[in-house]
């Protein structure tokens, strides 16, 4: 069985704003970034169960980690009772918290 993955508004603009960032300084790391988080997200497709969960007392609120380079990046998602997995927002690991 295969899972949808969408985003939200607030996970899109995550994600401009973070290849906005490394686009100033890196075109090739911020097209690079870009890959290495959709390969990861491609795993939510099949096992969307098998990332850390976000909250002890919500099963179906978990984070995707996404390795790259020295750090990476953080997903918030969101699994749905109609197999639609929800990708809240996105982070890089040396951020404080989700924006």
């Amino acid at each position: 069985m295969s899972w949808r993955v969408r985003y939200t508004r607030a996970a899109r603009d995550d994600l401009k704003r973070l290849y906005g960032f490394l686009l100033e300084r890196d075109i090739t790391a911020a097209e690079r970034a870009l890959v290495a988080i959709d390969k990861a997200v491609d795993v939510l497709r099949l096992f969307p169960f098998t990332c850390r969960k976000a909250d002890p007392e919500n099963p179906f609120l978990r984070e995707l980690l996404v390795s790259f380079g020295e750090s990476g990046y953080v997903a918030l998602y969101e699994i749905g009772d109609d197999h639609t997995v929800t990708i809240l927002a996105v982070r890089h690991q040396r951020e404080d918290d989700y924006h």
